[in-house]
């Protein structure tokens, strides 16, 4: 039976790896509490929009900057999120050429290659790397660029994509249950290919030429992990303070010569976690329950892990002006860790870990209820690294042999 099927099936126990879980968390439940009592009521740090004027001026003094726009494995959100900028779309292109955006220009991949490198002054590039034409495109935007920059959660983290590296057997096993187990596929096999299903080649000889498709990669990428990345910004999609910073950067630049941000930073953030724009009051209480949005009435201000809503606010830099939690859903991270933080799941778990009533000096509960109450966290690895996978420690599913 594959990954993919398990899915579909009803866990028959979860003790074991409960067990587990719980001991893990009790290790680091002393230092996640003093983490923890930070989350009490602060002084909100909310990411203002940048002041862009009402359009964009023209073309630069210098000239047109060329500007590049490219999707790779995304679901084409932070493409869209581009628009963001209102009224001032309409004359970017007064700013610059945009050689590539294909979801709205016609620019090719042999006139991208034509270009000599460095004419490409800054390359947006969302999604995380797949397959074989996302690295492709990817390095020969790197060599044609002067600036590139990780937009979106796929890019910065792996984001949901990066989800297929919990599959232990990989593309291979992924490709199989798409074109053989789905309902529709399954039919469609049983009808025209019962003797051996067909499952979608990487080329084909047709009378007219040898077609071909990308090759799936076993484990998903982020950008940073194929070519050197000079800036990020997070979201999924990011938000409209955040586009507006990049927009700001990108248009000192450009007009007035004003210099970038050192390599590396992270453009649209805060220094503070999401739970500091977050204005539900937060009273630390302790979980005895996990609960699912749709199974509660939100009580309006109130901190929704205070209701028993796991929500990864704690561990989730700032930036995203906290509007799912307003709107009474929780946090799922897309913006990524804080700069103190290099696990993101890990971090999390150990947050909701310390508000679970099994500290020495709080013994309310016994190890059957703990184990009881982890197990009732569906999809923990689904949840805490719902947008980081790709930047996890562990990236993807391993396979113990034994030995040493």
């Amino acid at each position: 039976m594959s990954f993919l099927d398990k899915l579909f099936k009803k866990k028959e126990s979860v003790e074991s790896a409960a067990k587990e879980t719980v001991s893990n968390a009790a290790k680091a439940v002393d230092k996640a509490a003093a983490a923890a009592a930070d989350l009490g009521e602060k002084v909100m740090h909310p990411l203002e929009m940048a002041d862009l004027g009402e359009l964009l001026p023209g073309a630069p003094s210098g000239g047109k900057i060329n500007l590049a726009i490219y999707w790779a494995a995304a679901c084409g959100g932070c493409d869209v999120s581009i628009l963001d900028v209102n009224e001032r779309i309409l004359t970017v292109g007064d700013m610059a050429n945009i050689v590539m955006w294909p979801v709205a220009a016609d620019g090719k991949e042999k006139d991208i290659a034509a270009m000599e490198d460095g004419d490409i002054t800054v390359s947006i590039i969302s999604g995380a790397i797949r397959n074989t034409e996302n690295e492709h495109m990817v390095k020969l935007l790197r060599q044609k660029s002067k600036i590139v920059v990780a937009y979106g959660t796929c890019a910065c983290f792996g984001g949901s994509p990066a989800l297929a590296n919990l599959v232990p057997d990989g593309k291979d096993d992924i490709l199989n249950y798409v074109y053989t187990k789905t309902p529709t596929s399954a039919n469609f096999q049983a009808d025209y290919h019962k003797d051996k299903p067909v499952i979608p080649q990487t080329s084909y000889k047709a009378p007219e030429g040898e077609l071909t498709l990308p090759v799936l990669f076993d484990t998903v990428k982020t950008l940073d992990q194929v070519i050197d990345v000079d800036y990020y910004v997070p979201g999924c999609p990011p938000q409209q303070e955040t586009i507006s910073q990049m927009l700001k950067a990108v248009a000192d630049f450009a007009y007035a010569g004003v210099a970038l941000p050192p390599k590396g930073t992270t453009i649209g953030i805060t220094t503070k976690t999401m739970c500091d724009e977050c204005p539900r009051k937060k009273a630390n209480a302790r979980i005895d329950k996990f609960l699912d949005p749709y199974q509660v009435n939100v009580e309006e201000g109130k901190c929704l892990m205070d209701q028993g809503i796991l929500c990864l606010g704690p561990s989730t830099i700032g930036g995203c002006g906290a509007k799912c939690t307003k709107a009474g859903q929780p946090c799922r991270g897309c913006y990524g860790p804080t700069a103190e933080v290099q696990e993101q799941g890990a971090s999390m778990f150990t947050a909701v870990a310390s508000l679970m009533p099994i500290l020495d000096d709080d013994p309310i509960i016994d190890e059957e209820k703990i184990i009881k109450l982890v197990s009732e966290i569906k999809d923990p690895l689904g949840y805490f690294y719902a947008f980081t996978m790709g930047k996890a420690l562990i990236k993807k599913a391993v396979k113990e042999t034994g030995g040493q």
